[in-house]
């Protein structure tokens, strides 16, 4: 996630590998939101031992009924209409946050999410490599969202400009952890094996990895989080999963994500979005020694 690290859009399948056909498929499940294409495909590569998994699948229907009564309860605010008199300059970008970048600052932010764009075809084959040559079974989820969506990155160029003005846009994009993000997706019994093969393979070809924030033990989300940057000084963001905590993020607990960091949440909404999360996260299974990955930062990161 954008945290987690903010998911964004939406747009963008996931890719089954050749070996995943061979699996046997896990029982039907509802399908919540326009992400189902995400979840279908990660689906196919649950193990057959349905009955060890059943706790969280089960639970899923449920899940899928608490999060409509929210939105039931607290309907999705529409954005205030702006005054008249008000409007912006043409080629003017304001974020739902209210940042604003002026129409050079916004000229200047778009060629440097090109640019940014230009590194990432090397870095995703590099992903798609350790994908193939893991020895543990890991396979990557939500590749075609790897690359974070032009708004959200000019929403963060916005954000941090309002706090250091004199920083280039290009600058600015190069420190954002997860403007690239991948997801590793791994079966709990090869879960810590898996997560020091790809790290090592990943290493191998050439990256660093500055951070690694382990949240198994959180009782909102589950997973690792890793950040990495390139020789080129590219970062990006690999997250270890399995199933249940990929299907958690990315289908279920999105939309309460994104309205927990809406600053224009209330207090009485965010108690039960902060609920809902320890709720369906307490259902997930944790795989044996995952909790004991240690975390790491080196130094100047």
């Amino acid at each position: 996630m954008d945290l987690p690290d903010q998911p964004d859009e939406a747009s963008r399948a996931e890719r089954a590998r050749d070996a995943s056909a061979a699996r046997p498929q896990q029982r039907e499940m509802p399908d919540p939101d326009e992400r189902g294409r995400a979840y279908e495909a990660t689906r196919a590569h649950a193990s057959a031992d349905a009955t060890e998994q059943g706790s969280y699948w089960d639970k899923v229907p449920r899940f899928g009924q608490m999060w409509a009564e929210h939105e039931r309860r607290w309907p999705e605010r529409q954005p205030a209409a702006e005054p008249e008199g008000s409007a912006d300059p043409a080629g003017t970008y304001r974020s739902r946050g209210g940042f604003r970048l002026d129409p050079e600052r916004h000229a200047e932010t778009i060629g440097a999410i090109g640019r940014m764009r230009e590194t990432e075809p090397p870095i995703s084959a590099d992903m798609q490599a350790v994908e193939k040559e893991n020895t543990c079974g890991g396979w990557l989820a939500g590749f075609d969202r790897r690359i974070k969506g032009d708004d959200r990155l000019k929403e963060k160029v916005a954000e941090q400009a309002a706090a250091e003005p004199d920083k280039s846009s290009a600058a600015i994009l190069r420190k954002i952890p997860d403007a690239l993000r991948f997801t590793c997706c791994l079966e709990p019994d090869n879960y810590v094996g898996g997560y020091y093969d790809i790290k090592a393979r990943l290493e191998g070809a050439g990256h660093e990895m500055y951070r690694s924030t382990n949240r198994w033990a959180d009782p909102e989300y589950k997973g690792i989080n890793t950040r990495w940057i390139t020789q080129q000084g590219q970062r990006f963001e690999v997250q270890f999963h399995t199933p249940e905590s990929f299907h958690a993020k990315e289908i279920l607990t999105h939309k309460a994500y994104e309205r927990i960091r809406d600053t224009t949440t209330s207090r009485p909404e965010l108690r039960e979005l902060h609920a809902f999360q320890r709720e369906l996260s307490a259902w997930i299974q944790v795989p044996a020694a995952a909790a004991d990955i240690p975390d790491f930062r080196k130094e100047g990161f």
